[in-house]
């Protein structure tokens, strides 16, 4: 396997195990992963959120852990990187304001690299523009924005498991879906895994 620079996405408040756990599965795998936020420099950190499913019309926030910051925001090349990860939480409704990070995910589109986002990333996808006439999935509420976007949205129907996968994106409603999430990404990735 040929180890993949990966390039992670966040901001403060993401989704403290959609950002932690990706990452550390990806470097378990033997890749390189450089997490970067706007306005961020390496050694820098984020706040994470830990959202949990506790049988209430939506998720509950509690603090997470600090997410460290691998590289400068403002110096990544992403033709640098085989692939991309957009993690969820609260950060995607920020960084979509952001218009170099808008740009760092239409490279990776236009590249047709391998891209995983999950739970509120693909906020980030609508906002780039690069969703049209495509199909993902997302955490529920976000059905209306993928739809806006004119792209079809992939029905989790309930399931916080739920993965999907279609060209070079791969996406997931939330942490639940870790572990089919990140298996169809290290699959894209062409990463094997043998027991």
């Amino acid at each position: 396997m040929a180890k993949k620079n990966v390039l992670m996405l966040v901001g403060d408040f993401v989704e403290d195990y959609e950002a932690m756990v990706p990452f550390q599965i990806l470097l378990m795998a033997g890749h390189q992963v450089a997490t970067v936020c706007p306005g961020k420099v390496a050694g820098d950190k984020v706040k994470t959120a830990v959202h949990d499913f506790e049988g209430d019309q939506t998720y509950s926030e509690k603090r997470g852990h600090d997410f460290v910051i691998t590289h400068d925001f403002d110096r990544i090349v992403p033709a640098d990187f085989d692939a991309l990860v957009i993690p969820g939480g609260r950060a995607p409704e920020y960084l979509r304001l952001n218009e170099a990070v808008l740009d760092m995910v239409r490279h990776f589109f236009e590249a047709e690299k391998p891209v995983a986002a999950i739970c509120h990333g693909p906020q980030i996808l609508t906002a780039a523009g690069v969703l049209k006439d495509r199909e993902c999935t997302a955490y529920f509420a976000l059905r209306p924005e993928v739809e806006a976007a004119r792209a079809r949205f992939a029905d989790p129907q309930g399931d916080a498991c739920f993965v999907h996968r279609e060209g070079n994106l791969v996406s997931a409603v939330a942490w639940p879906g870790h572990p089919m999430w990140m298996k169809e990404f290290l699959a894209m990735l062409g990463t094997e895994i043998r027991p």
